[in-house]
């Protein structure tokens, strides 16, 4: 028996040892927004939720494979975003690209990682174009997108009353996208859009747009924007008592990061959708730990969350097909089950999107807070095929209508 232990055991050592040799070689780069706007978000938070998966998928499945992380700033610029891309597959040996904090950069990258058969995992931007128009066979749009943010919001604020509506925007793809899914949504429940002014990318000047909205006499001023400019534009309206009078202000897109950045005095009764609270159980309070241990003490987002989960869920794929090849990898990631504590009911589509419970939250009196990080209360769950754009709408060649 002892002989046969011996000879089992070894013959095991065996096996692992040659899946080490020839497992395949993965790098993944987290390509995100270090600096601007979304680095709060997204930024370094990004690579440490990235870590965590590689870390994590190391222990199981990925066990005796090589993975390394990499990761740079795309300034926010297409053209920045991708040179890098290009570079990271081309020199590099980068086999998937996460994160991608900005609408044109994503739509930027979505191109050479199809050029390339390279994968390409989308939690930060949030244009719908990246499963409809742009769509690929080799990129997956993970977490958010402008379609799930209108529903939930438009749908609440419009059955409380809020009929009329003017938008405050941002200037390029995620805000010209996500006012026009809000709009659209709006005028199917009945109600109506009475303007719209844009501003430009990382603004800290809101006056001359706020008045515009307070003299449209609309019922909700709706901020179709992100990052530090939502943060800079809630502030300022709360000077201008844009919001707690006749007008109700509603944030389209607003993270954790930025709901400590303005407090509980600042947000309060703000409704928002997110794809992942902390708080929601068990399983993304002590996942949230691990992520607060990891950086800088703090709960991480829901970009940074989904980037954790599309990282791990690829890295299951590859140790799954034994490839890094992109067709194959892409295969598998459609084959596989996502299991994490971040996404809940989920499942890819043919398009690449990611459909999974979205929630509607409201921001807490300042007089409701428990603790450091208890900012929102659970209004309602969005099922997962209520929260996006049903596939029969896509406009994307891959799906078969």
């Amino acid at each position: 028996m002892l002989i046969r232990k011996t000879v089992l055991a070894a013959a095991s050592c065996m096996a692992l040892n040659a899946w080490a040799a020839d497992a395949p070689e993965v790098k993944v780069g987290v390509l995100t927004d270090m600096s601007g706007t979304y680095a709060s978000m997204g930024g370094a938070g990004s690579v440490a939720a990235a870590q965590l998966a590689i870390d994590e998928c190391l222990k199981g499945p990925c066990k005796g494979m090589k993975i390394e992380l990499v990761s740079a700033d795309n300034q926010n610029k297409a053209d920045v975003g991708a040179a890098k891309a290009r570079e990271w597959f081309d020199r590099q040996g980068v086999t998937a690209i996460a994160d991608l904090t900005n609408s044109a950069v994503a739509l930027a990258v979505q191109n050479v990682a199809k050029e390339k058969n390279r994968i390409a995992l989308f939690s930060g931007p949030a244009t719908t174009a990246l499963t409809n128009k742009s769509c690929s066979p080799v990129g997956f749009h993970w977490m958010f997108d402008t379609y799930s943010q209108s529903v939930g919001g438009a749908k609440a604020t419009v059955q409380a009353g809020g009929k009329s509506w003017f938008f405050l925007t941002v200037d390029y793809a995620f805000g010209h996208s996500l006012e026009a899914d809000t709009a659209k949504m709006v005028k199917k429940l009945g109600g109506t859009v009475v303007g719209q002014v844009r501003h430009p990318l990382n603004n800290s000047d809101y006056a001359s747009f706020l008045l515009q909205a307070q003299s449209s006499g609309a019922q909700v001023v709706a901020l179709a924007n992100g990052g530090q400019d939502t943060v800079n534009a809630v502030k300022q309206a709360k000077e201008f008592g844009v919001s707690g009078g006749s007008q109700r202000l509603v944030a389209l897109l607003i993270f954790l990061s930025d709901l400590r950045a303005l407090g509980n005095d600042n947000a309060q009764g703000l409704t928002y959708v997110d794809g992942f609270y902390w708080d929601f159980d068990d399983g993304t309070r002590q996942w949230s730990d691990r992520f607060a241990k990891a950086y800088k003490g703090l709960k991480p987002t829901m970009t940074q969350a989904g980037v954790y989960s599309s990282v791990l869920h690829y890295l299951k794929a590859v140790a799954a097909a034994g490839t890094t090849d992109g067709d194959k990898v892409a295969e598998q990631m459609r084959k596989l089950p996502i299991e994490d504590p971040i996404m809940h009911n989920a499942s890819i589509r043919a398009d690449g999107r990611v459909i999974h419970d979205m929630y509607l939250y409201e921001v807490k009196k300042p007089d409701e807070k428990k603790g450091e990080w208890d900012y929102s209360k659970l209004i309602a769950t969005i099922p997962a095929a209520d929260a996006f754009s049903p596939l029969s709408e896509s406009t994307c060649p891959l799906v078969k209508n």
